[in-house]
């Protein structure tokens, strides 16, 4: 019938080293320990050149004129988008109200003249 698929340990595809293992050593009563081996620190690298900063805009007023038209624009376009959007739920809204009016109207028995 239905049997899992068990999935398999892929092979390693790189150069693979192996765990470097470490070996317990037990000082003995007596043994004299030595000291520890001076630490060599190499000397601080050379200072590397710093790179060339980025190339500094020029702003113009022609660029800041340009830079307000598109963001007026922007602003224009997104604020038609949701006014749209708005008045299209106050379209539907109304249509709902006005056919649950007529399907009560019509569901609801006739109502009896008034006795004088």
């Amino acid at each position: 019938m239905l049997r899992p698929k068990i999935p398999t340990m892929p092979l390693p595809t790189g150069v693979v080293t192996p765990p470097v293992a470490v070996h317990p050593t037990a000082i003995q009563p007596g043994q004299l320990v030595q000291p520890a081996q001076q630490l060599v620190v190499p000397a601080a690298p050379a200072p590397v050149p710093a790179a060339p900063s980025r190339p500094t805009i020029q702003v113009t007023p022609g660029t800041a004129l340009a830079v307000v038209g598109a963001g007026t624009a922007v602003v224009l376009v997104v604020g038609t988008v949701l006014v749209s959007m708005l008045l299209a739920t106050a379209v539907t809204a109304a249509s709902v109200a006005v056919c649950a009016l007529v399907v009560r109207s019509l569901i609801a028995p006739p109502t009896r003249p008034r006795r004088r």
